[in-house]
């Protein structure tokens, strides 16, 4: 039986939500997924908005129930401890946690691919674990010569050169050699994808792709040489182009997916465009992760009103590419 993961982010947050409202939304996944995430908490919401589940603690796949919510929980407490909505060290412990456990699972090959709820980092900070995020978390723990960010909707796809640094940092990373490792990366998860021939865009760091050299030299020194080193390649990449037209160039059909430079430039496009259907995807390591594009929502918390499009979209795009 293949199985995939699912973990249940920070406790706090939504992500127990979303995860059952998912699994009502398509019964049939509780047939391959294993849960990672707080058992006690699980039980609360499914007597508290009856969702009728029956939800089962395991310790390793022999305990596996087909027709429950296998739920593994590295690190049990009990309700009363987790602080809904708010931002606290049991909620950072408890999500670093079901990260790892998901983790060790996906590396003993129990699991295909692992997908994410949403963590909060301050929280993540407080309970100790200096990451700035998932992808620096499946970084550590998994391997690959080299990892992205890539986030994925059907109307425009992104891979980060740079994600969670400043912008400063962002800008004195740029090179040649971290070019063409994203380049590769975005050309390779395409092709897993169903891509015959990726069409690849690379954005510029500065204002008109720094207009050759007056609004900064990055692009000629970094970024085209690395371009140049994959187009004789055979790679379909295009580039360094413009920012500011990069993505609706994209969006319109004439590339496959944009190569940003930082954070922001490749996340701020994605979600005007994708809020609740995006998905955070880490490639190039040999723990398949794929995420929700969205945060904790502290805001919502406990409600039962979160949007559950986006798990859903995750757990579709971790399938295809478990299976290339």
């Amino acid at each position: 039986m293949s199985l995939f993961g699912i973990t249940m982010g920070d406790p706090c947050g939504i992500g127990s939500e979303i995860i059952l409202k998912a699994l009502k939304t398509k019964p049939e996944l509780t047939q391959n997924s294993i849960v990672f995430g707080s058992y006690e908490l699980l039980n609360f919401y499914n007597d508290k908005f009856e969702m009728g589940y029956s939800i089962n603690r395991i310790e390793g796949l022999k305990d596996f129930k087909e027709g429950n919510i296998n739920v593994f929980d590295p690190y049990p407490i009990d309700v009363d401890d987790i602080t809904v909505g708010k931002v606290s060290v049991t909620g950072g412990k408890c999500g670093f946690m079901y990260i790892k456990s998901a983790i060790d699972f996906a590396l003993e090959k129990k699991i295909t691919s692992v997908v994410t709820a949403p963590i909060n980092k301050e929280a993540l900070h407080m309970a100790g674990y200096k990451y700035a995020g998932h992808t620096e978390i499946f970084g550590e723990f998994a391997q690959g010569d080299s990892y992205a960010m890539l986030l994925w909707s059907d109307k425009l796809k992104a891979i980060h050169a740079s994600t969670h640094v400043s912008l400063r940092n962002a800008c004195e990373n740029v090179s040649k050699k971290r070019t063409i490792e994203v380049i590769h990366l975005a050309h390779d998860t395409l092709k897993r994808t169903g891509f015959e021939n990726p069409r690849i865009a690379v954005a510029g760091l500065n204002p008109h792709a720094g207009e050759n050299g007056l609004f900064g030299d990055e692009e000629i020194n970094e970024i085209t040489p690395g371009i140049i080193v994959c187009q004789e390649e055979g790679i379909n990449v295009t580039g360094p182009i413009a920012p500011d037209t990069v993505f609706h160039r994209t969006y319109k059909g004439e590339f496959d997916i944009v190569v940003a430079q930082y954070h922001d430039q490749g996340h701020i496009p994605l979600k005007l465009l994708a809020f609740d259907s995006g998905v955070n995807i880490t490639v190039g390591l040999d723990v398949i992760r794929t995420s929700v594009d969205h945060g904790t929502a502290f805001d919502i918390a406990g409600k039962m009103i979160a949007n559950e499009e986006s798990i859903l979209k995750a757990i579709e795009i971790g399938k295809m590419l478990s299976e290339n």
